[in-house]
This record gives structure tokens, C-alpha cells and sequence, in this order.
């Protein structure tokens, strides 16, 4: 055995591993094929980043407490839920365009 698969613990027997099923390939027509758009973000939207402003906020104790629990639950840093929760409240208080472009009122509930 080489070294490589004594590491591994895969063994060089026929059959076992990887390399024992054999693909066939064939030259025959794909039939009809269709162009795909390009759909996935270029990398420079994937590293975008919002930009961030310092804040001092006074919390209630049992809000800070409740945060950092879960964060460290869900393996994250209170700050960024925070911060998450804080946008997704932004986003549906939104008001959203009009056909026009102009900005339609929302209704006082």
C-alpha cells in the first residue's frame, strides 16, 4: 500500500474505494441544450459589506442577557443578531415605491 492510502485507510483491493466504479462515456448528441444566465452574485457583491456606525445604546439588563444567550446557543456574537434584528424591522418598515417612483404612504394602523 502507498503511503497515501495507509493515511487514508483506504485500501488498493479491487472494488473497494473510489476508483472501483468505472464511468463509460459515450460520444453521442446532448439533443436540445439551453444557455444558462449567469444568476450567481460576482464575487465583489459576496464580499460586500454594509457599512457599519458606532453606537452607544443603553440595554435592559434582561435584553442583554436574552441576546447573549442565544448567541452563544446559536455560536454567534450578540452584537450581530443585534444589529440583524435591527435591519430586518428596518426592511418591513420600509415604505415601498410606487409604480411612479414616488414613495407610497402607509396606512396608521
Amino acid at each position: 500500500m502507498s503511503a497515501k492510502t495507509q493515511r487514508s485507510g483506504i485500501s488498493e483491493k479491487a472494488g473497494v474505494g473510489v476508483a472501483a466504479t468505472k464511468i463509460k462515456y459515450t460520444d453521442e448528441p446532448l439533443g436540445r441544450t439551453k444557455v444558462a444566465a449567469d444568476f450567481l452574485p460576482s464575487p465583489s457583491e459576496l464580499a460586500f459589506r454594509e457599512e457599519g456606525v458606532k453606537v452607544t445604546l443603553a440595554l435592559s439588563k434582561k435584553s442583554l442577557e436574552f441576546f447573549k444567550s442565544e448567541a452563544t446557543k446559536h455560536h454567534t456574537q450578540y452584537q450581530r443578531m443585534i444589529r440583524r434584528l435591527l435591519d430586518a424591522y428596518v426592511d418591513t418598515q420600509s415604505l415601498p415605491l410606487t409604480s411612479s417612483g414616488a414613495r407610497s404612504k402607509k396606512s396608521a394602523s
